[in-house]
């Protein structure tokens, strides 16, 4: 897939905010922190289109931008910032929630992981949560330009450890990174192929 057009359609605090369900859509989530917007930045190939911070918890809205006139990509707020208090964390989890079980045209989840630590019970969690939803989710693992061949391998088959403890099938997990565009064709590539099916299915179901 070649992005020719990322535009920004709006922010929104609340599922019910948030544009009409006219096209797919797929979700980029993760822990404070773990390099989402300037993983966006890098899919879509515009640099400031995701708004990065040095400030973890900066992201509390949940921002849609429409792909190639084609699908939405919804940027939610990052999970688990040690310093948000316990109301912000409730509200936040009622946010996804309801995001995650009202929005009709969601197809997936990228839930976002740091490569360069062990999986943490915080990730795990939400993943087990996903699943038990019936939500389709693809593990996305950043910043794996900061470990060398050796260390990406280590952790990697650590996280598929820590997993195969709850599933006997693994989700697809895929190794990205925002500075070397690790993993680009990758996502893309199944953001395509799965548009299609979504597609087909709709004229199926027409």
């Amino acid at each position: 897939m070649n992005i020719t057009s990322a535009k920004f359609i709006t922010s929104s605090q609340h599922v019910s905010q948030c544009p009409k369900e006219s096209y797919p859509e797929y979700a980029f989530i993760g822990r404070s922190n773990v390099g989402k917007s300037s993983l966006i930045n890098m899919l879509t190939g515009r640099k400031k289109l995701a708004k990065t911070s040095s400030t973890p918890g900066k992201t509390r809205l949940i921002n849609h931008f429409l792909i190639n006139g084609e699908w939405f990509l919804a940027d939610l707020p990052g999970y688990g910032y040690a310093k948000a208090s316990k109301k912000d964390r409730e509200a936040f989890a009622a946010m996804i929630e309801g995001y995650a079980s009202l929005r009709t045209n969601l197809v997936c989840f990228f839930v976002l992981i740091d490569s360069r630590i062990p999986p943490q019970e915080i990730d795990l969690d939400f993943m087990e949560w996903l699943a038990d939803s019936g939500l389709p989710f693809v593990i996305l693992r950043t910043k794996t330009d900061k470990l060398n061949q050796k260390e990406r391998h280590l952790h990697l088959s650590a996280l598929k450890e820590k997993l195969h403890e709850t599933w006997e099938e693994l989700p697809l997990i895929i190794e990205t990174s925002a500075e070397t565009g690790a993993g680009k064709e990758e996502v893309l590539g199944f953001i395509e192929e799965t548009n299609g099916k979504v597609t087909g299915e709709e004229k199926r179901d027409a």
